[in-house]
């Protein structure tokens, strides 16, 4: 994987044997960064990447611009990567790093904001209640973006709050906001 454009265009993050994440493609990953950059600023933006896995996506908020990334991982052996990854790109004060499950750091009183990024396992069962939470609940500024990455079983399309759907071979991309979508 690399960082596709932005201060830390052209680096790499090596993903060690053993490591349990499902990295985001760099098609995928390209295409995100694309509509983002049409329509909004990742310039200072505060990103949350839940089930930060490997970094991926987060890092190339950093590279684009972002001021601080959170990533919310449950296993710590990807919270040391993430971490050790920050230090190999010189970029430890944009990164916090928070080792829990995603439905227990979403109890904790919300902060909001500017992009949230969610690529949970595609069997992930709490993924309504998840996206129910963050739109209804305070983790969004007011035009921030949820962006989930979701099996093709999944379709939200007709979601209120969605108002962005495209497929990347099994994988879908959902962009939500937190005002309801005019669907005319």
């Amino acid at each position: 994987m690399r960082i596709i454009t932005g201060k830390l265009k052209g680096r790499r993050i090596h993903i060690p044997k053993g490591l349990d994440v499902r990295p985001t493609t760099d098609r995928t990953k390209e295409s995100i960064f694309n509509k983002i950059e049409a329509y909004k600023y990742l310039d200072g933006a505060l990103v949350l990447d839940l089930f930060g896995g490997s970094g991926n996506l987060g890092f190339e908020a950093i590279s684009r611009g972002a001021k601080q990334v959170t990533f919310v991982e449950i296993n710590p052996h990807n919270v040391k990567h993430i971490e050790k990854t920050a230090g190999l790109f010189d970029v430890e004060k944009n990164v916090r790093t928070i080792v829990s499950d995603v439905q227990s750091f979403l109890s904790n009183p919300a902060k909001p904001y500017d992009f949230i990024f969610c690529d949970p396992p595609y069997d992930y069962e709490w993924m309504h209640e998840m996206i129910d939470l963050i739109l209804t609940g305070n983790w969004l500024e007011g035009e921030g973006w949820f962006i989930l990455e979701h099996d093709k079983r999944l379709d939200f399309a007709e979601h209120p709050h969605c108002f962005f759907t495209k497929a990347y071979g099994r994988t879908i991309v959902s962009i939500f906001e937190k005002h309801e979508v005019d669907s005319n």
